[in-house]
Order: C-alpha cells, then structure tokens, then sequence
C-alpha cells in the first residue's frame, strides 16, 4: 500500500469510556503517521461533540461527526459495565449511520456490545473481554462468539478482546494498509508484541478469582490440575488442608461462588479450545475435562457461554471454511438495525488489562 494514501479514522468515544481503549489506538497510529511513513488522519468523536469524561474522569475533546467526510475506519472504543455505554442510543446511532459510509469498522474490548446493538454482527464472528463473553453470547445470539481469541477479522468488521488487545487490533489494521515492515517497527517503538501469542483463556476464571487465602488458592490450583478426576468438595477441602465445612465457607466468602460452580467453570474453558479447533468427539471431550457424560458439558456450556457444544464447533468450521478469522467473509456492512442489548453486570469486577 502506497504511504501516499491517506485514511481517515474516527474513533468513537462516550461519557465513561475506557481511555487506554482509546490511547493505545491512538499512540499506534500516530506512531505509524509521524515516524514510519504511513498516513492517518484521526478524529476522536462523540454522539454531541464537547468534552467528554473518561471511566476516571480524563477530559477528552471530540468533535461531532461532520456530513460529506468519507470514513476509511471507524473504531469504536469500550467502557466498564458501570458506564453510560449501557443505555446511550445517541451513541449507537451514531455508529450506525457511520458504519454505512465506512470501509470497515472494528471495536476494542466492550465497544463490541455497541456494534452487536447497533446490529453491525449479526451473522459475524466476533469477540469481546473474556469476562463479559458469556453475557455477550447471550444477548447477542446471531453473533459467534470467539472468546479466546485476541482479535477478529471477519470480512470488513474487526472486534478486539480485552483493553489492551486494542493496540494488537490496531498493528493488525495498520498491516492490513501500509504493510507488514510498518506495523512491526510501530510494536518496536511501543515496546509491544508484534503479534502476541496465546488466548484470552489465559486471564479468566482462575485470574478473575484472585482469592486471599493460600488454602482456596491451593484448592483452586489442585482443581485445575485434576479437572479429568472427580472433585468433590470434600477432596478440594482436602487439598486446602480444612474441614469439608470449612472449605465451602471459606470458599464462597473467597469467591463469591461454590466449588461445584467455579469447577464447572474451569471444565468449560478446558473443553472450549478442544471443541473449537479440535475433531476429538464430543463425548471424548467431556471425558477427558471431568465432566463425565455430553450431557453434562452441553448443559454447562449452555449457561456460560450460550450456545452448545456443537453450535460452537460448527461456527468455527464455518469460519474457517470461509476464510477463518484472518479473512472470514467480504460482505458489506448492514445498514439496519439488528440484535439489540445492553452491557450490563451484577457487580463491576476491577478491570482487567
């Protein structure tokens, strides 16, 4: 791609956005722009234009979206589950009749809720933060939920995991345009795995957790080590060196859970990846994580992650056949609105980076 090209990218934010959502992008394509020869015009919007306030309150100057102004990319930010994300339709508008004049559209973390709202993946592979994933594949049914992986690309809609993910979408972006020479001196300069390995899996239940006590987080290590074999509470209370009694007070006051839940939990993330990309057997598989029969494992997969274990299988066979997530499919952009919904939660966890 010639450097002479110059393309525009509006970045939408909302009063409570993330702001490492917003400056890790932002760092890359200015890096990209000022010292390796590629070319960005970026505009930082909002739904009225104005000030507007981050999750911690960093006042950000935006503009409104002007008329006329073609738009290569729109990049859309996210926000914790306490923010006013979770019923600004001014915003979502507005990222609906953006999207229809844009090249591509792409979101980091959260921001992926105001484009499923927005009816921008329905039908598309998407991902989002791990810990919100099995409420995004809830409310949002018509997507595929990808939860492990760091970034997305189907056709021209790209959806990013957790905060920092934003800047590997970002190199990923800049690669797409100026070539892969450019998008690896940016990471240089950032001091940033040009293409970062591993999943998001690495940074759920067990991180999400974080118990105080030595003895949950021993019980919790002993679990995750023996997920294939029984473990009932009495043989994790064993491994914590308490009472059966003891353990399931200490436990739920640790947590917030029971052990059978957190164990069903860590089963599920341990069969995601073998159902995803594996061709083992669905019974096999649920053999080999400790949940004994596919029953069980359908059951569980049902309530965390939404869907099956075959739905999800078949969603990724049928990503791949059609190009994975590198190139998944070249369709435009729907112009309607499609699966509505709300990003909200019980409590809000600390956020993850």
């Amino acid at each position: 791609m010639s450097s002479d090209v110059r393309r525009r990218v509006r970045i939408v934010v909302f009063p409570g956005f993330e702001l490492l959502d917003l400056s890790g992008p932002l760092c890359a394509f200015n890096l990209a722009s000022e010292a390796h020869q590629a070319s960005y015009l970026v505009d930082v919007i909002s739904a009225h234009g104005g000030t507007v306030a981050s999750d911690w309150g960093v006042p950000i100057h935006t503009s409104r979206a002007s008329r006329g102004k073609p738009v290569d990319t729109l990049l859309v930010v996210g926000g914790p589950p306490d923010s006013t994300v979770d019923g600004d339709a001014d915003t979502v508008a507005l990222i609906r009749k953006l999207a229809r004049r844009a090249r591509r559209v792409a979101s980091v973390c959260t921001g992926a809720f105001l484009l499923a709202t927005a009816g921008l993946l329905d039908g598309r592979s998407a991902t989002t933060h791990w810990r919100y994933a099995p409420l995004f594949q809830q409310r949002f049914p018509r997507v595929r939920v990808d939860a492990d992986k760091i970034f997305v690309r189907d056709g021209n809609v790209w959806t990013s995991a957790g905060i920092t993910s934003g800047i590997d979408l970002t190199l990923a972006l800049i690669e797409d345009d100026f070539g892969i020479e450019v998008s690896k001196a940016v990471a240089r300069d950032m001091v940033v795995y040009h293409r970062r390995s591993g999943g998001q899996s690495q940074f759920s239940t067990l991180l999400e957790l974080e118990p105080s006590s030595d003895r949950v987080r021993d019980a919790l290590n002993f679990a995750r080590e023996h997920l294939h074999e029984p473990l009932p509470v009495e043989r994790m209370a064993a491994a914590a060196r308490i009472s059966a009694r003891q353990f399931a007070r200490l436990f739920l006051k640790e947590t917030g859970d029971t052990p059978a839940r957190v164990v069903e939990r860590l089963r599920t993330e341990a069969a995601l990846p073998r159902i995803q990309e594996g061709t083992e057997p669905i019974d096999i598989v649920a053999r080999k994580v400790g949940f004994g029969d596919k029953d069980r494992m359908r059951r569980a997969f049902l309530r965390i992650y939404g869907q099956p274990p075959r739905a999800l299988r078949r969603a990724t066979v049928a990503s791949k056949s059609q190009g994975g997530v590198s190139r998944a499919r070249k369709s435009p952009l729907p112009e309607g609105s499609g699966s509505s919904g709300l990003l909200s939660a019980r409590r809000s966890p600390p956020r993850v980076v």
